[in-house]
């Protein structure tokens, strides 16, 4: 599409992002009938799937939750290949959506907002993007997505470098072939154990430069069970339901009832060894104090480091791959193919940068205070500006006022993660102070987009034109955000769930730790009660 200028009156909402949240986003206003109109960076759907096509990209969730629940039909019809899904089978599935339910004429693709202007006049936003539109709307939601805006570290002489850089967060369309190559990975996180063990089985030799050692379970990944898959489709309407209301938004996660000290030694053994047997992310929620309890979590710690341990070959490389510096589940907890077996590899090198700092990018590869790595290609596994950088790329601002940016200078605050005070008719999808990226993505999605369709329809029946956050109850959500996170063990690690991967952002928690289904019913009552904490003026 080319760029326009749409009258004030024309538009309802405007949304920012085409992934699994912008599409339902479409979708759901649309059945209400809104006029609405989404611009979306790339040149296709599908949010993170859409960029993130490195080799071995894939979900930590198991495909048949890890799918909208809103249509029955769809949930049925949709047949998944492999218990978790690969990206290009997650971005043929968003496809197949925006064709199902015909959403790609309401996306403008390849256009960035880069602005966006309330005037209280009008009570009207006013969006602009790089290619020139100026639309103006009722209604603006964020749904850029918690993973969007990578993170490309700024190393001395990177620009410098003679072979090939890449980002795994970028990464080019028609694939990276890096046979006969020798390759340098930065970065063990989620997307750094998913590309190693790939990059490794075609590189003439993989140089890993790894920070810190990440916790990585197994996903025991296959192909979806004929027999599995039809049971879960007869009982889709429990296990939805279950979702919505559990912690995690997974139904498959279990649901414990005791702590990990409270049962014998030798029977916390065999139900670990049961949980490693079963794989997925699950395996942190074994016990209900795992993620509380500092000796509880010890006790899945070690048994994780140990079977580290048993399965790389040379003590030494064991030793820098075994976390020490943060309770397991404080970081993103990783699912893994053979991402340990990878460095029994003769042609995979582990490097420690934590000992071995890296000084510069040059012409010829990496340098640390320890020696040069010459490299043909590097590629830079070093994650996002999560969470609120998506929100913060847009210079967001009312009546002329301070940015969104100036407000949040020391942390986000919000109110419910839906809404931020001063920001008149601006709704987040999963934002800041929401569950997010602590659950089912989709899960969260879909109750994020479904509330906010409810106060549409609310707003419109009652006449009221506008709707802000309180700042005492924005204020109460952020103590209540950050004291039910100091009940637990994640503030204490260095991650990007505080934002300590981005030079200079404050470091805030900045999930929602009490659980999906709680909060699910926070919102709810919120609601309930005329949208408590809101100030609606017609």
């Amino acid at each position: 599409m080319k760029a326009s200028s749409q009258p004030a009156a024309g538009l309802d909402v405007v949304i920012v992002g085409a992934g699994f949240g912008g599409l339902y986003a479409i979708h759901k206003f649309r059945q209400q009938g809104l006029k609405v109109r989404a611009f979306e960076a790339g040149d296709g759907v599908g949010g993170t799937w859409y960029w993130n096509r490195y080799p071995g990209a894939r979900c930590d969730v198991e495909s048949m939750e890890y799918s909208y629940s809103f249509s029955n039909e769809l949930q049925q019809e949709w047949k998944w290949s492999e218990k978790y899904a690969q990206q290009s089978e997650i971005l043929r599935y968003a496809n197949h959506v925006a064709d199902r339910f015909e959403l790609r004429d309401a996306i403008q693709f390849s256009t960035r907002v880069v602005s966006a202007a309330f005037d209280s006049a009008s009570s009207l936003w006013t969006i602009r993007t790089d290619q020139g539109d100026t639309v103006s709307a009722r209604f603006f939601v964020v749904a850029g997505g918690c993973l969007s805006l990578p993170r490309m570290p700024d190393f001395p002489g990177r620009d410098s470098f003679q072979g090939k850089l890449y980002h795994t967060g970028t990464w080019p369309h028609e694939g990276v072939d890096f046979t006969r190559m020798r390759v340098g990975v930065i970065g063990t996180g989620s997307s750094g154990i998913q590309v190693i063990p790939r990059i490794a089985e075609q590189a003439k030799q993989l140089t890993v430069f790894q920070r810190t050692a990440n916790f990585s379970l197994p996903a025991w990944n296959t192909p979806m069970p004929a027999e599995y898959e039809a049971w879960f489709k007869a009982y889709y309407p429990a296990r939805r339901e279950k979702a919505r209301y559990s912690s995690a938004g997974i139904a498959n996660h279990p649901t414990p009832d005791k702590g990990a000290l409270e049962v014998s030694d030798e029977l916390r053994a065999k139900v670990y060894e049961a949980g490693w047997a079963h794989g997925g992310p699950g395996f942190t929620r074994i016990y209900k104090d795992i993620l509380s309890n500092e000796k509880a979590n010890e006790t899945m710690a070690e048994f994780v480091r140990n079977k580290i341990r048993q399965k790389v070959k040379d003590p030494a490389v064991a030793a820098m791959l075994t976390p020490t510096d943060h309770a397991i589940g404080t970081k993103r907890i990783c699912v893994d193919t053979d991402y340990y077996e990878t460095y029994n590899r003769d042609n995979v090198k582990l490097v420690n940068v934590r000992e071995h700092p890296i000084e510069a990018i040059t012409p010829k590869g990496i340098r640390t205070t320890e020696k040069e790595h010459e490299l043909d290609a590097i590629v830079f596994a070093t994650g996002y500006d999560a969470v609120t950088g998506a929100i913060l790329n847009i210079d967001i601002r009312v009546d002329g006022g301070p940015s969104l940016a100036e407000k949040w200078a020391h942390g986000p605050k919000t109110y419910l993660g839906l809404m931020t005070a001063g920001y008149p008719n601006m709704f987040m999808v999963t934002g800041p102070g929401s569950p997010s990226v602590l659950t089912n993505m989709i899960t969260s999605i879909e109750q994020h987009i479904e509330w906010i369709a409810d106060c549409l329809r609310y707003l419109g029946q009652k006449g009221i034109r506008r709707m802000e956050a309180q700042p005492d109850f924005e204020e109460a959500w952020v103590r209540h955000v950050n004291e039910v996170a100091d009940t637990t063990l994640f503030p204490r690690a260095n991650s990007w769930y505080t934002g300590a991967n981005i030079p200079g952002k404050p470091r805030v928690f900045l999930p929602y730790v009490g659980g999906h289904g709680v909060y699910r019913m926070k919102c709810a009552d919120v609601a309930f009660k005329g949208y408590e904490g809101f100030t609606l003026q017609a």
